[in-house]
């Protein structure tokens, strides 16, 4: 996203439910398209807080609220972060807006501690509001914002998001879907579907992924 549009809104969310999978021990902490910095605010004074956004007007906001601000493409600034440094790493729905999400998981990897983790929430392009247009309607479409913004490059389900970090060379610790709708619409389908089914009730999934030793 390099300009400022009427998704801006994606550059203020707080995205508390992505907040409770940041290590209670995390010193240092690296927001990669960070947007206004609201998100990295919540531990600013707690942890030392790194963000990089690709927007420059937007980039200027989150200096404001987080303590070292990088202006520009994560993959062009990569020379910029320092090795072995951050405890965790924050992609909040930024990697499938990447041209090359696998080459940045990669080179990335360096700029971790042993230790540390990767924190991505990603969208789930099986959905069943997706699946729903696609296989009634037989309609592919982009929209504003949600799981087919027009700005996603690239899209994910639960068994090809473990499969790109595994890739590039990590392990997911964890893997969990997250603004899922209510159960109960989706239960009695989940049930015909012997359980198939269980992963079209989230729009997103949050994983936590540590380097393979």
């Amino acid at each position: 996203m390099n300009n400022v549009n009427a998704n801006s809104q994606y550059y203020t969310y707080t995205r508390p439910e992505m907040a409770i999978f940041v290590p209670k021990d995390a010193k240092k902490m690296l927001d990669v398209g960070c947007g206004e910095g609201l998100f990295s605010s919540q531990f600013k004074g707690k942890i030392e807080t790194w963000g990089i956004e690709v927007n420059q007007d937007i980039a200027m906001a989150a200096k404001k609220n987080i303590d070292k601000v990088i202006v520009g493409d994560v993959l062009e600034k990569m020379s910029e972060l320092p090795n072995k440094y951050f405890d965790c790493i924050i992609f909040n729905d930024v990697l499938e807006h990447m041209v090359d999400p696998f080459s940045v998981l990669k080179q990335i990897k360096n700029k971790i501690k042993p230790t540390g983790v990767i924190i991505a929430s990603i969208p789930n392009i099986r959905h069943l509001s997706v699946l729903r247009k696609l296989l009634l309607k037989r309609q592919w479409k982009y929209e504003d914002y949600g799981i087919m913004d027009r700005t996603h490059l690239r899209f994910f389900t639960y068994k090809s998001i473990i499969s790109m970090f595994n890739d590039a060379g990590y392990d997911i610790v964890q893997i969990k879907g997250i603004n899922g709708s209510t159960w109960w619409k989706y239960a009695f389908i989940n049930v015909l579907s012997f359980g198939f089914l269980w992963d079209t009730r989230y729009i997103q999934f949050a994983c936590v992924a540590r380097q393979k030793i």
